[in-house]
C-alpha cells in the first residue's frame, strides 16, 4: 500500500512512485506514436478526416468513463471491505489476548494459546496471498508437525483452539460459563477468515471486465483519427491525456479487485501482521518486541 504525504499543487505533476503511470506508460506511449501516425496521414489526406465526426466519440467517452467509475467503485469497495475484515481480526485476537490473561491461570496454557493466535495472523496472511509467513516460529514442534500439512492451516489453528479449551473445561481450570467468552472470539476469528477468503476466490464478473477492457482500448486507438483533422499536432496531447485518464482508472481498478495480491496498492498484510504480532506479544509481558514495519520508498508491505 502507498503511504505518503500528499504533494503540494506542483510536485503533483512530478510523482512517480505510488502513480499508476508507470503500469500505463507502454501503452500511453503506443497511442502517443499512434496519434503522430494520424496525423501525417490527415495532413496527407484531408478530404477523408474533415468527414470526422467528434460527436460519436464524445458519446462513447462519457459512456465509458460511467462504466469505469461503477467497476472502480465495486473493485474499491473489495479493497475497503478485506480492510474492515483485518481491522476486526484485529480486534478479535486483541480481545482473545486479553481474555487469556484474566480467565486463564495457567501461564504456560496461556501463553501457548495465544502465540498460537499470532500463528493463526501469519497462516491467514499466508493463505490470502502467496508468500512465505513465519508461521511455525510460533507453534509447538510437535503441534507443528501435525498441522502443517493441513491445506487450510488457519481453520486448523482455530480447531487446535478449540481442543486447548476443552481441556480446561474437562479439568475445570476453565468454568463453563466462561467457555462461550472464547468460543465467541474464534467464531469472530473463522468468520474474518471466511469473508476474506470470500474476496479472494469471487472476483468480479470477467466478461464485465473484458468488455470495459476491449472498450477503452478501441477508443483509445480510434480516437487520434477523430481528432486530427480538427486539433492537428494538438492530437498527442489530447489523446495522451484522455488515455491516461481511462487506461489509469482500469488499471487502478485491477490493482483494487484483487486486494490481497503484492501490487503496489494492495493491503499490506505484513504490516498488519506484524502489527497484531507485537501487540499480543505486548501482552504476555514481553519487552523485546519486533519494529512495526515501515514504508520503504513510500510502500508498506
Amino acid at each position: 500500500m502507498i503511504v505518503r504525504p500528499k504533494p503540494n499543487s506542483w510536485s503533483l505533476f512530478f510523482v512517480l512512485r505510488g502513480s499508476i503511470l508507470p503500469v500505463v506508460a507502454p501503452r500511453l506511449a503506443a497511442v502517443a506514436l499512434l496519434s503522430c501516425a494520424a496525423v501525417l496521414v490527415a495532413e496527407h489526406y484531408p478530404h477523408g478526416f474533415s468527414q470526422a465526426a467528434l460527436a460519436p466519440f464524445t458519446l462513447i467517452g462519457i459512456a465509458l468513463s460511467i462504466f469505469l467509475s461503477f467497476r472502480n467503485s465495486a473493485c474499491y469497495d473489495r479493497w475497503w471491505e478485506a480492510r474492515r475484515q483485518w481491522g476486526q481480526l484485529i480486534v478479535e485476537l486483541r480481545a482473545f489476548a486479553r481474555d487469556c490473561e484474566t480467565l486463564i491461570a495457567d501461564p504456560l496454557q496461556r501463553r501457548r494459546m495465544v502465540l498460537r493466535g499470532i500463528g493463526y495472523t501469519h497462516a491467514l496472511a499466508a493463505r490470502l496471498r502467496p508468500t512465505s509467513a513465519p508461521i511455525a516460529q510460533w507453534l509447538p514442534a510437535d503441534e507443528w508437525a501435525a498441522l502443517s500439512a493441513h491445506r487450510n492451516l488457519p481453520d486448523a489453528l482455530l480447531r487446535a483452539q478449540g481442543r486447548e479449551l476443552r481441556q480446561l473445561l474437562d479439568s475445570g481450570a476453565l468454568a463453563p460459563v466462561l467457555y462461550p467468552v472464547f468460543e465467541a472470539r474464534l467464531l469472530g476469528m473463522a468468520g474474518v477468515q471466511a469473508a476474506c477468503e470470500r474476496i479472494l476466490n469471487t472476483p468480479l464478473p470477467f466478461p464485465y471486465t473484458l468488455l470495459l477492457h476491449r472498450t477503452a482500448m478501441l477508443f483509445c486507438v480510434l480516437l487520434p483519427f477523430g481528432l486530427a483533422g480538427a486539433l492537428g499536432w494538438a492530437t498527442p496531447v489530447v489523446s495522451v491525456l484522455l488515455a491516461y485518464a481511462l487506461f489509469g482508472l482500469d488499471a487502478l481498478g485491477d490493482e483494487l479487485e484483487e486486494p490481497f495480491g503484492l501490487a503496489a496498492n494492495d493491503l499490506p498484510l505484513d504490516a498488519l501482521a506484524r502489527g497484531i504480532e507485537i501487540d499480543l506479544l505486548e501482552a504476555l509481558g514481553e519487552t523485546d518486541l519486533p519494529p512495526p514495519l515501515l514504508p520503504r520508498d513510500y510502500r508498506l508491505q
